[in-house]
């Protein structure tokens, strides 16, 4: 997801630092970048080298107008990386983050300028959805929704505002979805293939939701329904009990080669 972003904003004419703690993730993402880029390039797209040398590699937080996370989706790593950015950037600098779930509330409540700080939830693949789902917290001011909002049209992006609840409108909508097809499958109604075969002919959908599982990371879904479930307090938000066996067993999905499917 983040290189994802990376690109986008860099393909609008913007200059990105772009930074990961994990060795090697950022060669790896300006792989991403250059091959989708490639794919752009060769249907009119913008040439892929002048787009990648707006992107700078880099260790730590250098001085920038806007943070745009994109971390595991764990509160507590969140938490400490918008500390972190507080601390290191401009005092006008807007942070966002691309969380699934996780209430902005709580992460601006871990700066000394909440008023500054929003949800910028993309959808994967990055350079090809429009949706940005524009998530205002209680302390988010009118003039940095405002901005937010621009700046994803000026992405080439459609923005949707929502309230700062858990899931937020996309997962909280998604994810029983997701949860239930899992379910289907633990219950033996059918085979994984036909579940999503149906989900696709039948609702017009382009992907099935186990396959969909699969590429978000089922570790991923069950964290955000986790927050869903404890947030809520509804029972019909419990992760199905095939996806955590199936987490326990290091079967996230395609980041792990296998999920509901197999990926080579």
């Amino acid at each position: 997801m983040g290189a994802g972003i990376a690109q986008v904003v860099a393909a609008s004419q913007r200059r990105v630092s772009l930074h990961d703690a994990q060795p090697g993730a950022t060669d790896r993402a300006l792989e991403t970048m250059r091959k989708s880029l490639g794919r752009l390039e060769e249907k009119g797209g913008p040439p892929a080298e002048d787009v990648l040398a707006r992107i700078e590699p880099v260790g730590d937080f250098l001085p920038a107008d806007l943070m745009i996370e994109a971390v595991v989706e764990d509160a507590d790593v969140k938490e400490e990386i918008f500390r972190r950015a507080d601390a290191a950037l401009p005092p006008d600098a807007v942070f966002a983050s691309n969380t699934s779930s996780i209430p902005i509330g709580s992460l601006a409540a871990a700066t000394g300028r909440p008023d500054k700080v929003i949800g910028m939830h993309f959808f994967n693949p990055v350079p090809v959805l429009k949706l940005v789902e524009v998530v205002r917290a209680v302390q988010t001011s009118d003039e940095t929704a405002a901005a937010i909002v621009a700046l994803a049209e000026d992405l080439g992006k459609v923005p949707a505002e929502a309230r700062d609840f858990p899931g937020f409108v996309s997962n909280r909508i998604l994810m029983p979805f997701l949860n239930e097809a899992a379910y289907t499958l633990m219950e033996g109604v059918a085979e994984p293939e036909a579940i999503d075969t149906i989900a696709k002919l039948g609702f017009a959908h382009p992907m099935g939701p186990l396959a969909l599982a699969d590429l978000i990371g089922l570790d991923t879904c069950v964290a955000i329904m986790e927050v869903l479930h404890e947030g809520l307090g509804d029972p019909k938000y419990a992760p199905c009990p095939l996806l955590r066996q199936y987490v326990t067993a290091g079967r996230l999905g395609r980041k792990s080669g296998r999920g509901f499917y197999e990926y080579s």
